[in-house]
């Protein structure tokens, strides 16, 4: 298959089709974007951004259930097994992370953006890894397992963008999104450091794999503090209204 014989080839087509489809949203803009963005640099590009990235969601997150629906024993062999289907799909999501560093740092957001793109970073030492190695593909799988959170967490951020706080599509979203945090983000990823932890003197490259998870550990804690702080515990109404176009998305 050819994402296993050319990885970075399939990486690198990944980042362009993701790319490609940002710049057919912001060609379109003028039809898609709600008039509470029109007219606004920042949340303009911030609309497209998480339009692009909820697609991301929407295909690797079921993907990455699919794969496991396949091949359950993915689930124990966290270290050895791999198929042509879960490899592939590593290397479509890191293309997409690739890319979107690219439009955060190429579109000024860096500063705004600075976790995102520590969080990116993380990903995408750690997939390269994965890879070039074939280790840990079914460990990467399970995390992805994320991104059916993401599709809730970016549904999130864009009815914010469009002020639909008070709407009912929010209402449900934010229960449900809370929900699929705790088990498809929480568990997920706890169950993949509990696995490493468990057996760190006979993985390869354990520290490092540890280091990064734990690092995640600590982002994905914060950032679910601070969801539930904003979504269940109400700011004030002018925090609402004047907004901030320019801080960084997890204090949305």
């Amino acid at each position: 298959m050819i994402a296993q014989d050319h990885p970075i080839l399939t990486i690198l087509l990944s980042a362009l089709a993701f790319q490609s489809l940002r710049l057919v949203l912001r060609a379109r803009s003028c039809c898609l974007l709600p008039k509470q963005v029109e007219g606004n640099k920042t949340k303009s590009w911030r609309w497209t951004n998480l339009s692009v990235s909820l697609v991301h969601s929407a295909i690797t997150g079921p993907w990455a259930l699919l794969c496991v629906y396949n091949s359950p024993e993915m689930l124990t062999e966290i270290l050895t097994f791999h198929s042509s289907f879960s490899y592939l799909l590593i290397c479509v999501s890191t293309g997409y992370f690739v890319q979107d560093v690219a439009d955060i740092i190429m579109n000024g957001q860096s500063r705004a953006s600075w976790e995102f793109l520590l969080h990116h970073t993380l990903v995408i030492s750690t997939f390269l890894y994965i890879v070039l190695t074939h280790y840990y593909v079914a460990g990467a799988v399970v995390a992805l397992f994320v991104e059916i959170n993401s599709i809730f967490l970016h549904t999130r951020l864009l009815l914010k963008l469009a002020n639909a706080q008070t709407s009912q599509l929010y209402h449900y979203n934010k229960y449900i999104n809370v929900f699929t945090y705790i088990v498809f983000r929480l568990l997920a990823q706890f169950y993949l450091t509990w696995y490493v932890l468990t057996n760190l003197s006979i993985l390869p490259n354990s520290g490092y794999i540890s280091l990064n998870l734990n690092a995640m550990n600590v982002m994905i804690l914060v950032y679910f503090y601070r969801l539930i702080r904003t979504d269940f515990f109400r700011k004030p109404k002018h925090y609402l209204q004047n907004g901030n176009n320019n801080t960084k998305f997890v204090d949305d």
